[in-house]
């Protein structure tokens, strides 16, 4: 989970770490509402995402509304193995990153996202496409590294 919210396996392990306190902490706090998995999901998300607001990194974007294309790639028409895409995903700048994340990959809504990155719906979807065209960009570039180099 830490791996797709943060930029180096470093940081998701600090992410990790802080979130097994936070939730060792609060352990009485889990009212069996939910499934523990989920609660423990919610937390570790969070605090990548506070780590990102209290960083200099965290700028709100421009309120840019990009017009959306259908993007959906599956994995396997790829050709890429999922450890170098995730090295794509955590190449990504900070906020794309959480947006592609939690919309892509943990299938918030961008209503959802706008709230936690206290963002607008507008940001969530412009970062949303910047982000898809970012890797697009970069999974190009590096299948065309494969084929000259004849892999």
């Amino acid at each position: 989970m830490s791996l797709k919210y943060c930029s180096s396996f470093s940081e998701a392990e600090d992410n990790l770490h802080d979130s097994f306190i936070e939730i060792l902490s609060n352990i009485d706090k889990f009212k069996n509402t939910g499934s523990f998995e989920g609660w423990m999901k919610r937390i570790t998300i969070n605090k990548a995402i506070s780590k990102f607001k209290n960083s200099i990194n965290f700028e709100p974007t421009e309120n840019l509304i990009y017009p959306i294309q259908d993007t959906d790639i599956e994995i396997h028409e790829l050709d890429i193995s999922l450890d170098k895409m995730l090295a794509l995903i955590q190449s990504l700048p900070n906020q794309y990153r959480l947006v592609f994340s939690l919309y892509e990959l943990d299938n918030y809504s961008h209503k959802e996202i706008a709230e936690m990155l206290q963002i607008s719906e507008g940001t969530s979807k412009s970062n949303l496409f910047k982000a898809k065209n970012i890797l697009k960009k970069q999974v190009l570039e590096f299948k065309s590294k494969i084929v000259q180099n004849g892999y």
